[in-house]
Formats: structure tokens, C-alpha cells, sequence
């Protein structure tokens, strides 16, 4: 593995990252360099780790001695392409092994995961069971799902005959179909404002960040993991969840991964935090930065101290 470094500011970094198969990961560095803890953001599918900038500035301002890092999935924003075989959750347990690996070797993690980043930050934690309590601190999970992804919401949809066609075709004419998206893209965009955001009305910055973030993405990559999706389940890793700091959030207006997913996570974890934000569709964070930074602080304050978390358990 290399690691390239370099300086933007004294408190963002940007490193890359290449992985043992060869792919590129582009990675964003904020805050102290020996920090006490380490806060992973973890973006969803057919996102960028920019979907994490008000949260991320918020937590900032919230808990400054703490050290974020944010980094783009393969296949998404300025991380490179990969083999269309490697788009799968497996593979992005790996690469968030690599990532922790170059930028926090030692000391404590907090894994925090939005829709398919949550589900990357289960599938790690099954990978690798002995760093619970050891190197990883505390887990949040926001919008997302332990498995049976095709049960409620959007979901359901993995299960239509027209997915596998559509599959075929990018798998077929690639190029013709990243055409066909883009244009469709404009076409459907109120149609994915609301499934993205439920009921909430959103002003139009943060919906056409959200639109751009969406559009970027490769439509060999947005193709390929759903077949990942269909067959998720990491109900495994929420046992051993319960040894740690735990945030489970979601929108109550969530139509892609509904709030039945987030309650059932939060009822399998002992003493985990179960936040539902009244209105907030699947991008709870880019519609309540502030609401997510909030339970996100409680949840870092929990994971930073937790001689002390224990005895308020207790009590």
C-alpha cells in the first residue's frame, strides 16, 4: 500500500490511498493529527464523502479535538474506478480495513456510516469481531439497514424484473446507458427528491448539491451494487454492538431504508441511542445537519469517555 500526502490547510489534509487490488481511494483529513479519537464518515450509495460537509462542519465546531476523516467509496466521487466484480459490501469492508490502516493505525475509532456506508461499517465489523471495544469505540448507523432491504420502502423495488434488465443493459452498452441516466436524471429529479427526503420540504441548495452528488456517480457502479443490496445481511454485527457507544438514526419520513429498519437495529443493541427526526427523508443529513451533529456529538462523548458512560448506564 502508498500513501500520498498533500497539505490543503493545517487542518484539512487530502491522502490517497491505494488498495491491495490496485484502486485509488481519495480521502479528506480534518482537525488535529494526533487526535484523541478518530470519526470515520462513511457515505451511501451513489454519493461522495461532500454529502458529509455540514455535518461534518458542525461536528467541528462541536468537539474540535477530535480527528474526522471522510473518503470517497470506489467507484464514487475522485476515488478511482474498480473491476465492476469488486462493487460489492465485501469489497468496501476491505478498503475501510485499508483506509484505517494508513490514516488512524492506532487509537481509538468512531465508524460512522450514512445508508450503504452503514451497511460497509456492519459488514467490517463482522469481518473483524476482536476490534469491537478494542479499536473501534462506537458505531453509528443513519439510514440504513442490518438486512432485509427488499421487505419495506424502495427497497422492495430490487425485486422487479426491470432491475435485472436494467442491470443487463449497462452491463451491455455501458456508455449509452450513462447517457440514458443523465437524462433521466433530469427528468425524474422530483420524483427522487421525494423518495430521498419523504414529506420535508428542502431548500434548493442542498437539493441541487444533492442532485449533483447523485448524477456523478458512474452508472456501471450504481448498477452493480444492487445486486449486493438484494442479498444484504449483517444482522450478525448488531450483537456485538451491544459492547459499545451505539447511534441508531433515521428519518421518519424515509422511504429508501424506512424507520422499521433503524428499530429493529436499535432493539437487537443494548443501550444504543434511537433518534428519529420527525419530517427528514433518506438524506437526513443533508436536511438536518444539525439534528444528526447533535446525537453525533452524544454519541462521540460516549465513546470517549466510557469509564464514565458505563456508570450513567448503570445509574
Amino acid at each position: 500500500m502508498s500513501i500520498a500526502s498533500t497539505i490543503a490547510a493545517a487542518a484539512h489534509r487530502r491522502v490517497t490511498v491505494r488498495t491491495e487490488d490496485g484502486v485509488t481511494l481519495a480521502i479528506q483529513q480534518y482537525g488535529p493529527r494526533h487526535a484523541e479519537v478518530t470519526v470515520v464518515l462513511l457515505h451511501g450509495h451513489c454519493g461522495r464523502s461532500e454529502s458529509w460537509t455540514h455535518v461534518r462542519d458542525d461536528l467541528r465546531r462541536r468537539y474540535p479535538s477530535a480527528r474526522i476523516v471522510c473518503y470517497d467509496h470506489r467507484g464514487h466521487g475522485d476515488s478511482a474506478a474498480a473491476a465492476r466484480r469488486t462493487y460489492n459490501l465485501e469489497q468496501l469492508g476491505h478498503d475501510l480495513r485499508e483506509v484505517l490502516d494508513a490514516v488512524a493505525p492506532t487509537g481509538p475509532v468512531i465508524l460512522i456510516g450514512h445508508s450503504m456506508g452503514g451497511m460497509s461499517v456492519l459488514t467490517y465489523i463482522s469481518q473483524h469481531p476482536h476490534e469491537i471495544g478494542t479499536r473501534i469505540a462506537g458505531v453509528g448507523l443513519i439510514a440504513t439497514a442490518a438486512g432485509s432491504l427488499t421487505d419495506a420502502g424502495f427497497g422492495r423495488l430490487l425485486r422487479h424484473p426491470v432491475i435485472s434488465l436494467f442491470q443487463a443493459a449497462v452491463h451491455f452498452a455501458p456508455g449509452f446507458m450513462h447517457h440514458a441516466k443523465l437524462m433521466a436524471g433530469k427528468a425524474f429529479a422530483p420524483i427522487v427528491r421525494n423518495a430521498e427526503r419523504g414529506s420535508r420540504k428542502v431548500g434548493p441548495r442542498v437539493l441541487a448539491l444533492a442532485n449533483a452528488i447523485h448524477n456523478k456517480t458512474p452508472i456501471v457502479t450504481m448498477a452493480a451494487f444492487l445486486d449486493a443490496f438484494e442479498t444484504y445481511d449483517r444482522t450478525d454485527a448488531l450483537a456485538m454492538l451491544s459492547q459499545i457507544p451505539t447511534l441508531m438514526l433515521c428519518g421518519s419520513a424515509d422511504l429508501m431504508t424506512p424507520p422499521s429498519h433503524t428499530i429493529a437495529m436499535a432493539a437487537a443493541v443494548d443501550y444504543s441511542d434511537l433518534v428519529l427526526i420527525e419530517g427528514a427523508g433518506h438524506a437526513v443529513i443533508l436536511e438536518q445537519p444539525g439534528r444528526v451533529a447533535e446525537a453525533l456529538t452524544r454519541l462521540i462523548v460516549r465513546a470517549s469517555e466510557p469509564a464514565r458512560a458505563r456508570l450513567a448506564l448503570v445509574a
